[in-house]
């Protein structure tokens, strides 16, 4: 079988950084150019004595009766496992896995990874419809780790209204997870990125319960002042340097463009404290970004060696880019956003999903094969941007209005939304919520769809074959 996971890049944000007062968690999902997601909605469903059962390693699982009702991003085929990756349940939890990330050989040798512990392919659907709060979600997936074990050192997100929290696997059993403090951000790159955990704060910190023991006992610890996770389980090599922190970097230069900072540097820090207050469209602004500015842009005029120097955040590898927004106030039917982006993120554009919904356009739940199919919305965003990469300078403007306009028309349709939520009765919220995120996506399939009919008539022009005839001939 072929490894499939997803080398992906996130960002969190607590509340009170935030300009709404809203959480925010999100990630790329980045595996391959050519491989279609689908977005769904599970329904609540109680069904005793189930049993997960992983295609992808043999994983297995005892699930209890009842599973909430929450939306998904499953692969185009379930062949090799599920890969749901990130979604919103109905009791307003949002989750999103994995980082994929790795530990160093020394860790592994005492810990090593289990063959058919959990992985990426798993995690949302055995956890997400089981659990109230982010601490749960945390709770949960430490538990299973811990006694199942683990086939993959990975990053995963959490959030409710509240809290915040970013849950890192060390080892085939060890783990630990960090509260994000409520003022504060962090981006994470392929590599593990908690660092000083304070055992004597439970409100802020979690952890595997054998983990200071397993540490001391194999002397792992090369600073006993402290206990920071990403030098004892983590990596610090060349490869980071050049295709993990750099994204850090481009994400710590956004929010607070005041710090001077390396982008090689192995010491950026976990946690920042952004120099301004951010909202949903800086998260997406962050996942699309491909080092604008800066002479690292390949899709820039720096210089030659330094345009592909770095991995950039955007890729033509991803899959698909989420933003899960959980607001204040609102009924969590409407308040609560599932923002999704198929393909790649500079080229594509992320839609708003009200996590109310009870079912998802038809457009969003094909293809069901990995080829070309112009019904489906992850080959609608992706034409344009295989139409766009070849004439860049030329398309490039008329793909940002675009962008541009259905950011617009997007958050015009939130604030009506919002209004009418308040106007009308619980029971019917499921349903103003449905014909809402519906209107977004076929506002985006609409806009793609005759860019792309725009950008195809361009191109037919543009030909090496073309030749400029004497006019005097």
């Amino acid at each position: 079988m072929e490894t499939n996971y997803s080398a992906c890049t996130s960002i969190l944000i607590g509340r009170n950084a935030t300009v709404d007062g809203s959480t925010i968690i999100g990630r790329n999902e980045d595996c391959k150019a050519a491989w279609p997601k689908r977005f769904v909605v599970h329904e609540q469903q109680r069904v005793a004595n189930r049993k997960f059962c992983s295609k992808a390693n043999g994983f297995q699982l005892a699930l209890p009766t009842v599973s909430a009702k929450y939306t998904a991003t499953p692969e185009w085929t379930s062949q090799d496992g599920l890969f749901e990756e990130d979604g919103i349940n109905e009791a307003g939890c949002a989750m999103s896995a994995t980082e994929s990330t790795y530990a160093n050989q020394q860790v592994l040798k005492f810990d090593p990874l289990v063959t058919d512990g959990i992985g990426e392919e798993a995690m949302v659907t055995v956890v997400l419809p089981y659990i109230k709060t982010a601490r749960e979600g945390v709770e949960r997936l430490g538990q299973i780790v811990s006694k199942y074990g683990a086939c993959e050192t990975n990053g995963i997100l959490f959030s409710d209204r509240q809290e915040v929290w970013y849950f890192e696997i060390g080892s085939g059993h060890h783990w630990v997870a960090q509260r994000i403090p409520d003022d504060c951000y962090a981006v994470v790159a392929n590599q593990m990125a908690i660092q000083t955990i304070d055992f004597s704060d439970h409100q802020n910190f979690a952890w595997s319960a054998q983990i200071v023991d397993f540490v001391n006992s194999h002397q792992l610890n090369q600073h006993k002042d402290n206990f920071n996770f990403r030098l004892i389980f983590g990596t610090q090599t060349s490869q980071d340097t050049s295709y993990n922190t750099p994204r850090v970097w481009d994400g710590q230069r956004q929010f607070n463009p005041e710090i001077i900072q390396e982008p090689t540097s192995q010491t950026l820090p976990f946690l920042r404290k952004s120099s301004r207050l951010l909202s949903v469209y800086d998260a997406q602004h962050f996942l699309s970004s491909h080092y604008q500015g800066t002479p690292y842009d390949p899709l820039g005029d720096g210089p030659t060696n330094q345009r592909h120097r770095f991995r950039p955040i955007s890729l033509a590898k991803t899959q698909e880019s989420h933003v899960l927004h959980l607001r204040p106030q609102l009924p969590a039917a409407v308040a609560n956003i599932h923002w999704l982006l198929m393909g790649v993120g500079a080229q594509s554009t992320y839609v708003p999903f009200f996590a109310g919904l009870t079912d998802t356009p038809r457009a969003y739940q094909i293809p069901v094969t990995a080829t070309y199919d112009s019904e489906s919305a992850y080959w609608t965003f992706k034409l344009v941007g295989v139409l766009v990469d070849p004439h860049y300078q030329q398309f490039y403007p008329q793909l940002v209005a675009v962008q541009n306009q259905l950011q617009t028309q997007f958050q015009n349709l939130i604030s009506e939304t919002d209004l009418k939520a308040q106007a009308i009765k619980p029971e019917q919220l499921a349903q103003l919520a449905t014909e809402a995120s519906h209107t977004a996506a076929q506002q985006a399939l609409t806009a793609y769809q005759s860019l792309a009919a725009r950008l195809i008539t361009a191109a037919t022009d543009l030909s090496p074959l073309n030749y400029q005839q004497d006019l005097n001939l």
